[in-house]
């Protein structure tokens, strides 16, 4: 049908210029005869007759109009008159030259008519891209989906379908009505990283790339020149899409950046709504057995109460410095420290509170190095509390002294628990637990991240390490360097001074 209508296009243009030629070669012929014009100054006005039907760019009607134009010179006025034998050679000149003047010159008004199209329809194309860019500029990232975002480009482009497949969020953005499958070809295509045509069903599927990777796809069916449009619209929306993505990342930022301050916030304030209900805990405590003989039972209680209340406020207190350490920058006071004395203290207080844990220390050496002795204490503290808290009732918490040429390091360990090597690179994250963790026992998600934190300062480091001796052991090590030459005596004192 498409070339049918082609065929009677070129048919019609083919008759319009023809007549309109006709009639020229005739009124030319009548006016030069009538007026008996000689040969050369006839020549000349039929070959300007033939160069103005060349300007139409129809080379059929132009040679038509050649042939015409050297038969009425012939006819008319070539000896011997009118007779048509073509036996003169100025007459089989002139039809050589009018030929050949209709060629070369049809050659160029054709060229030079295409160029003009190709250089509209470009302006076109610019145009309209250059709209699309405006409009889809002007769209809000967080809102700009579905047909929000399609919209622009049927209005512009007038497709009748088409799809968007954005990889990273997987959502698949469709418009119009497809019978052809354009939703699955275009999910399709992404997945497989090609493009695709498809002429007899007037689709192209491009995918989308930002900076060498795949990002998505998209589809279009009915797309007007597929060859030269669908590369910069696709350019545009990978850019689109990127810009959108940009935008959501640094929201999701934003919002988690916040949420860990109010955490923060929420933590400080419970560590001091805390302080003053336990200190009054404490002081009725004591009051109850300096107020007169108690029955042992009674006293018993009272000091269970007094004690337990100690406890919980030294609990706080932990909480609160860690929430304090969590969002400050540590700047531990150096002293030189006994390793050994530090980690035989802590495990003599963590037996006393988890009765049902052995905790087994091997300190056969001294180790020295430079710290903050309470910043230490807490970090060290931190790591012998999560073995006791995550390791079955009963069970052992080994704590061993490591000394080398360059660090101490201090191994704590404990069985009956595991951590999943999905979970090895988060557990010294801000605020993260472990699914297990959640499960099986309360906390806030900050001790790991503060005790690693406390190293950091210090220069070293704490490292969870994964080749424990049983698949259901867990082991961290805090390592400090070791210091480098003699120290003086008197930089015990450094903490008093400052």
């Amino acid at each position: 049908m498409i070339r049918k209508t082609a065929y009677v296009r070129a048919l019609t243009s083919f008759l319009k210029h023809t007549a309109f030629g006709s009639v020229g070669v005739i009124l030319l012929t009548a006016v030069a005869f009538q007026t008996g014009m000689n040969l050369a100054s006839t020549i000349s006005l039929y070959l300007f007759l033939v160069v103005l039907q060349s300007l139409t760019g129809d080379f059929l009607s132009c040679l038509f109009i050649a042939a015409l134009s050297a038969a009425c010179l012939d006819f008319f006025f070539t000896e011997p008159l009118f007779s048509l034998y073509m036996s003169n050679p100025r007459s089989m000149l002139a039809l050589v030259s009018f030929a050949f003047t209709s060629l070369v010159i049809t050659k160029l008004v054709s060229k030079v008519r295409k160029e003009s199209i190709a250089s509209r329809m470009q302006k076109d194309r610019l145009d309209r891209l250059y709209q699309l860019s405006q409009e889809l500029l002007h769209l809000e990232p967080e809102t700009a989906a579905g047909h929000r975002l399609l919209e622009p480009f049927r209005r512009h482009f007038n497709v009748t379908a088409m799809c968007i497949f954005d990889a990273e969020t997987t959502t698949l953005h469709m418009m119009g009505d497809s019978e052809f499958g354009l939703a699955d070809k275009t999910r399709d295509a992404y997945i497989r990283g090609i493009d695709f045509d498809e002429e007899k069903t007037q689709t192209s599927i491009r995918c989308l790339r930002f900076s060498g990777r795949l990002t998505g796809a998209i589809g279009f069916q009915g797309l007007p020149d597929a060859a030269d449009t669908a590369g910069a619209l696709t350019a545009l929306t990978a850019t689109f899409l990127e810009r959108t993505s940009a935008f959501r990342k640094a929201s999701a930022a934003s919002a988690a950046e916040q949420a860990e301050v109010y955490r923060s916030a929420v933590l400080d304030a419970l560590a001091h709504e805390f302080k003053t209900p336990l200190s009054t805990i404490l002081a009725a405590a004591g009051g109850l057995r300096e107020a007169g003989p108690l029955e042992p039972a009674q006293l018993e209680m009272a000091e269970t109460v007094e004690s337990e209340a100690a406890r919980l406020g030294s609990l706080t207190s932990r909480l609160l410095r860690m929430a304090r350490l969590e969002k400050e920058d540590i700047k531990p006071r150096l002293e030189l420290i006994d390793v050994r004395s530090l980690v035989k203290r802590i495990a003599r207080q963590f037996g006393e509170r988890s009765p049902d844990r052995r905790i087994v220390t091997d300190l056969d050496e001294s180790a020295e190095v430079l710290a903050d002795v309470e910043l230490l204490a807490l970090a060290l503290g931190q790591l012998v509390e999560n073995a006791c808290k995550y390791s079955e009732p009963g069970s052992t918490v080994r704590i061993r002294i490591q000394r080398k040429r360059d660090f101490v390091a201090v191994h704590v360990s404990n069985d009956g628990s595991s951590i999943p090597a999905k979970e090895h690179h988060l557990v010294f994250e801000r605020f993260y637990r472990g699914v297990d963790a959640r499960q099986s026992t309360s906390g806030s998600g900050l001790g790991l991240y503060v005790a690693r934190k406390i190293a950091l300062a210090h220069g070293g480091e704490l490292e969870l390490d994964t080749g424990g001796p049983t698949d259901s052991s867990v082991t961290f090590s805090l390592k400090l360097p070791s210091p480098k030459t003699e120290v003086p005596d008197d930089i015990h004192h450094v903490v008093a001074a400052q």
